[in-house]
């Protein structure tokens, strides 16, 4: 039996015969010497496959839900927006920043603080200065339940 070449690190599971458990296993692997003795025992360990990893491909999407999902919104901002009659969260939240960088609102000295235009006063509760960790929870409001 001639000497086997080195496995290094990730060629094993790069193989196209490497099994994909979907359980994390060991795999021991010997490797012999040119004069037939065991010259190590290697452990490699088999991690299991992320969810989803093995059906790409298949269309399938996940249901939105959480701050993802659209849910009616308040008049304020549903006029903010441009009409629409549900939005979810996260995309209330990237069309306020895209208006607060469209229209250059934040603070020079600061750019933590967001400076509110008449638009964003009527949604932040007539604020005149808003931190930017306070956008979030001030949009609750505009989000019924």
């Amino acid at each position: 039996m001639s000497a086997p070449a080195a496995i290094r690190s990730g060629e094993f599971l790069s193989c196209p015969a490497a099994p994909r458990w979907r359980a994390a296993s060991m795999v021991s692997v010997r490797a012999w010497g040119a004069a037939g003795l065991r010259v190590r025992a290697v452990a490699v360990a088999v991690r299991a496959e992320a969810e989803g990893a093995a059906g790409k491909g298949k269309g399938k999407k996940k249901a939105a839900s959480g701050i993802t999902k659209p849910k009616p919104i308040s008049a304020e901002l549903r006029e903010f927006v441009g009409g629409a009659e549900e939005l979810p969260r996260t995309e209330a939240i990237k069309l306020v920043w895209a208006h607060i960088k469209g229209n250059n609102l934040q603070d020079p000295n600061n750019k933590k603080i967001i400076v509110c235009d008449e638009k964003l006063k009527k949604i932040f509760g007539g604020r005149d200065r808003v931190g930017f960790l306070e956008i979030s929870g001030l949009l609750n409001p505009h989000f019924p339940k």
